[in-house]
């Protein structure tokens, strides 16, 4: 297992040249354009390539390997050592852009399962690593490119052994090189959908995790963290992120829209931890219009960081910026901040419990990543925890976020009362969930750890009336006072749009709704505290569009003041993005982007030290243009 420290630091782009494709490697292979093309994304800081082994041109054969492809790759190599590069090849290549190939002879045989099929692989995967694997140019391997689309989706069991038998093939002939599956990290821990590509189970066999990130949202600030909430969903297999695929095509924004995606995209992914960024993808294809998959797929031409000219888009030169941010701190040696505030995963998202649904997967991630986006306005660094299989949740966290959540375990619940009497914060919002089987909180020990008893009926759940939650405060809490207003969006299906009507019995309200109802409970345990929300607050934001910020922010704002949470940085504007990187050396560095259209000045409270651009120069005031990022050293 290969740790951030080890493995390499890479930012470049998928590549395919425009001189043919995913069909470069036959006689449409051209050197000098593959040079050019190269010297390009070098003269723009881009170090590496992610490329790909055409499947159906590379073994045309069950037991032969296309000479004059594998003698065009060998020349492509050599192209990057002589452009300052290095590339990461990928070996099952049959999908690619909308359209799956095969090898001739496969013959519908089962990716996975059939024996002489793996088998075939297995060489094809072994003959072609022996021959590049001492190429200085060759930093790593992945095993396929997206195969959940091309091969299917399979049990995992199958999958794990099919990934193990590969990545047996490149290591028996030597080659130490890190390795990841390639497959888009899109399974069950990441999205609630089992693929059978179990980042957990494939984990021993790899040196980081790659994801594809391309999901659409209908909330500008969600979008703009939607790659980092990915990132951070990565992390339970405890390897290094590298964001394989990312990327945007010009039939859906504009050049300029497009350079703030990727601006937002890697600043928010620096801060989650990520240890490499490879754009999708490296030129535009309009020569090949009439070929497929662009002539099926024409929108798949456009995504390219340069033009089919070869000439600059604004992405590329966001990426050069980028890289030069990188440079001035020596990346390599970055690490996330420590944070003591813990988002809590439930562990009914990666577990594959009996008679779990798809559904409530989902509902796992999506408010978990509302609420992420909620600590990112309030410029509170957390962890993203998760809960373990048995039940339980790490302690030494001074704050525990518990959002929306309908599902934890048993003994998590125990261990909470626990945590609060250690001195810990501990915050729960209510939501029955959008499956109408078994609605409502699977909860337990409530009236321990809030002070109240539940006051719905069986079956039925107490719908929201109102277009607006109105939360009015009747005490102190944190930086809110009694009389301070909270306002949310109502949204969401009749079974989860829902509030929990409560008896407060050791409790103390904290804020009423606009029918006076307990909103927030507090109670006190020791030397900590427990705080229930009565209203899915992160649940009806993650379902309403264009709606960050939403007041949220607020109340994480103030359970952090309660907890004490540590926050190195912080900006009165919840639109403007403030967190920490840490380096290896002791240096830190502040990572500000702005959610505002406009340019927007900003002054940072920061805990300790003062902010410098990183020519050293003293910035106490940060200016962002639209959409802007910014890195300043804190000295």
């Amino acid at each position: 297992m290969t740790d951030a420290a080890t493995l390499p630091l890479w930012l470049g782009a998928n590549f395919w040249s425009r001189a043919g494709g995913p069909r470069m490697w036959t006689d449409r292979y051209d050197p000098a354009v593959v040079r050019d093309e190269l010297a390009v994304l070098a003269a723009h800081g881009l170090t590496v390539t992610r490329s790909f082994f055409f499947w159906p041109d590379f073994q045309p054969e069950p037991d032969r390997l296309d000479e004059d492809c594998v003698a065009r790759f060998a020349d492509f190599l050599d192209a990057h050592v002589q452009a300052g590069m290095t590339t990461i090849p990928t070996f099952i290549v049959g999908h690619m852009s909308g359209e799956n190939w095969d090898p001739t002879w496969r013959d519908g045989r089962d990716l996975y399962r059939d024996v002489w099929f793996v088998a075939r692989q297995a060489w094809y995967v072994r003959e072609l690593t022996a021959r590049f694997h001492r190429h200085p140019a060759v930093a790593g391997w992945l095993l396929s490119n997206e195969v959940p689309i091309y091969g299917g989706e399979a049990p995992h069991d199958a999958v794990a052994a099919w990934a193990q038998i590969l990545v047996d093939a490149i290591r028996a002939v030597g080659s130490t090189l890190p390795v990841s599956t390639g497959d888009g990290a899109w399974g069950i821990e990441t999205t609630g959908h089992d693929s059978g590509f179990r980042l957990r189970e494939l984990a021993p066999l790899s040196q980081f995790v790659g994801p594809h990130v391309y999901r659409m949202e209908a909330d500008v600030i969600r979008q703009h963290l939607k790659a980092a909430w990915v990132a951070q969903l990565c992390g339970i297999a405890g390897l290094p992120v590298v964001l394989e695929e990312f990327g945007v095509t010009d039939a859906y924004v504009s050049a300029a829209n497009a350079a703030v995606y990727y601006r937002q995209q890697l600043h928010n992914t620096l801060v989650a931890g990520v240890r490499g960024w490879i754009a999708w993808n490296n030129t535009d294809f309009d020569d090949l219009v009439a070929e497929r998959p662009y002539s099926h797929h024409p929108f798949e031409m456009h995504f390219g960081i340069t033009d089919a000219t070869g000439a600059p888009k604004p992405a590329l030169k966001e990426l050069e910026l980028f890289a030069a941010d990188l440079a001035a701190m020596d990346a390599a040696g970055l690490r996330r901040a420590p944070a003591d505030t813990a988002l809590v995963i439930p562990s009914h998202l990666a577990e594959g419990y009996p008679f779990s649904r798809e559904s409530e997967r989902e509902h796992i991630v999506a408010v978990g990543e509302q609420a992420y986006a909620a600590t990112r306005e309030a410029h509170l660094p957390v962890t993203v925890e998760r809960e373990s299989a048995d039940g339980g949740v790490a302690p030494g966290y001074r704050l525990y976020l518990l959002p929306s959540v309908k599902q934890l375990c048993g003994p998590t619940w125990r261990q909470l009362v626990t945590l609060t009497d250690d001195g810990a914060v501990v915050y729960a919002s209510y939501c029955a969930g959008e499956a109408p089987a078994q609605r409502g909180p699977w909860w337990a020990f409530t009236e321990e750890l809030f002070g109240v008893t539940v006051g719905t009926s069986y079956g039925l759940v107490e719908p929201i009336e109102d277009d607006v939650v109105t939360i009015e405060m009747t005490a102190g809490l944190g930086a809110l006072r009694a009389g301070d207003r909270l306002r949310f969006r109502a949204s969401g299906t009749p079974d989860a749009r829902a509030y929990l009507p409560v008896d407060v019995t050791a409790g103390d309200v904290l804020a009423v709704d606009g029918h006076g109802r307990p909103a927030l409970v507090g109670r006190r345990h020791g030397a900590g505290y427990a705080v229930l929300c009565t209203y899915p607050l992160e649940y009806l934001a993650a379902r309403c569009a264009r709606v960050n910020p939403e007041d949220t922010w607020r109340l994480y704002d103030a359970l952090a003041a309660l907890a004490g949470a540590d926050r190195p940085l912080t900006v009165e504007d919840p639109r403007v993005f403030a967190d920490t990187v840490a380096h290896a050396d002791g240096r830190r560095f502040a990572v500000f982007a702005s959610q505002h259209p406009d340019a927007a000045d900003v002054t940072p409270v920061v805990a300790s030290g003062a902010l410098h651009h990183l020519d050293g120069t003293p910035d106490p005031v940060v200016a962002l243009g639209p959409y802007g990022t910014a890195v300043r050293e804190i000295r």
